[in-house]
């Protein structure tokens, strides 16, 4: 008989080791490595002697579906991050910082679906049958037909959202507290949140139920556990935010039904998650035309175009090593941008600190950000305000070439319909599309950049202030 194969799994971080060690390589924790038999879990069966299996039904891929594939909630934004809806049959990781508002978020999309006549069912580990029932009274949610259990035995709660009819919804907060009596580990360890997640995964394949997972996030932003969990599940949504703004963003990063990089934003108040049809006008809403160093970047995140501000400083520096401080944005990118700027436009930014900030809390991933931000850098240290009214976007090369960006046409109509009568857009850009009005500036490279700027400063010197 072969030799059984065991590996060694960090229970913090998930690292898999060949041996054990008394500290993990991954994360630096001491006493987190157990023996994990390959034999089991993902790839696996429940024991670890093989057994012949049984064939399974085969089925084509024409055929109709019995009912509705999809789950809309009546929430849009939520709608929106999941792809138009829960899929049936599908599993969700939804995750995000304590106190984020995942369990609102979720309160409310259960609520409104009860509403319109669906099974919901709401299974909290973290919290008691009552403290659950006080936020659905802040929520005005008491008055719905939302089943709910306070439970963490994965068993148990299987063998209570299955008896009775099959429900349309099961929402489990969070994945961290299950546990289940097949696994030989503490709750909230990889096996046991491994198991769980599978557990929770076959009963929605098998009865079509649509399963909401919570889970938390670590120190770095990653959900907390195995990232094989990640890879189970159908969709993986980020519930972002800072607990300085009132603004919250659900970001879909994983979708096998629908598009990635969407996101649903929404603003929290004392009765809970309110939708935000327009984000552009709230992270543009609190704006200073007249500052120097800011610059507006229209963004696109999915389908939905997004025009945010980006400030950057410049300032004299009296250290040997200048500051680089960036928030909302990537650090490697920026140094990218001030290499380019003193290479190959003559700006000596090396005896300055530079601090960068895209406005409200909000992050940007896409590299259509850096004419923007080389435009706020060069307006910082000339000292002069960039014009109101007009937007920025592009991506810049280490050539100092200003390459295009796709989904051009979205970003000028987006910019038009807030007020926006020009753009600053790569040269090679497509053709503006018919029904787009404004004053539409083409940048061929950085230095066509820097030199509009300083033309600019240079007309206003020359202009006599008013009295």
């Amino acid at each position: 008989m072969a030799k059984s194969k065991t590996q060694f799994v960090c229970q913090n971080c998930g690292t898999v080791h060949n041996r054990w060690a008394g500290k993990c390589d991954g994360c630096g924790e001491w006493n987190t490595i157990i023996e994990d038999d390959m034999m089991g879990g993902i790839g696996g069966g429940p024991g670890k002697v093989p057994k012949k299996g049984r064939a399974v039904a085969l089925t084509t891929l024409s055929g109709e579906t019995e009912e509705a594939p999809r789950i809309f909630t009546g929430i849009s934004e939520l709608d929106r991050a999941t792809g138009g809806g829960f899929v049936r049959g599908s599993a969700v990781l939804v995750g995000g910082d304590p106190g984020i508002g995942k369990s609102t978020l979720l309160m409310q999309a259960a609520a409104a679906l009860s509403r319109r006549g669906h099974r919901i069912i709401y299974v909290s580990g973290e919290e008691a049958v009552a403290q659950v029932r006080l936020r659905a009274q802040r929520l005005d949610a008491a008055d719905t037909e939302v089943l709910l259990a306070a439970e963490t035995n994965v068993e148990d709660i299987l063998a209570t959202i299955g008896e009775g009819k099959r429900p349309d919804l099961v929402i489990i907060d969070s994945i961290q507290t299950l546990w289940s009596d097949t696994a030989d580990s503490a709750p909230g360890t990889v096996t046991q949140v491994r198991t769980g997640v599978q557990a929770m995964i076959r009963f929605a394949k098998q009865t079509g139920a649509a399963m909401v997972l919570v889970g938390h996030v670590t120190k770095e932003g990653q959900i907390a556990g195995p990232r094989v969990v990640e890879h189970m599940v159908d969709a993986v949504l980020y519930f972002e935010g800072d607990r300085g703004h009132h603004y919250r963003i659900l970001r879909t990063v994983k979708n096998r039904f629908g598009p990635t990089d969407e996101i649903g934003v929404f603003e929290m108040s004392d009765k809970g998650l309110r939708e935000v049809t327009n984000p552009s006008e709230l992270f543009l809403g609190e704006r200073n035309s007249k500052s120097p160093g800011a610059a507006v970047f229209a963004g696109m995140e999915g389908t939905r175009p997004v025009l945010v501000e980006v400030q950057a400083l410049v300032a004299p520096t009296s250290l040997g090593t200048p500051r680089r401080a960036v928030v909302g944005w990537d650090s490697s990118r920026l140094s990218m941008i001030l290499a380019v700027l003193e290479a190959h436009c003559g700006v000596k930014l090396g005896q300055h600190d530079v601090y960068l900030n895209v406005a409200g809390g909000y992050r940007i991933t896409e590299p259509a950000a850096d004419l923007a931000v080389a435009s706020a850098l060069v307006s910082s240290l000339a000292g002069l305000a960039l014009p109101a009214d007009c937007v920025y976007f592009g991506e810049i090369s280490l050539s100092g070439a200003v390459r295009p960006v796709s989904q051009t046409a979205q970003r000028l109509k987006e910019a038009e319909k807030l007020g926006f009568a020009g753009a600053m857009l790569p040269a090679t850009s497509a053709e503006v599309p018919k029904g787009v009005n404004g004053r539409w500036v083409t940048i061929e490279d950085l230095p066509d950049l820097v030199s509009r700027i300083a033309g600019s400063a240079a007309k206003l010197r020359q202009t006599p202030e008013d009295d």
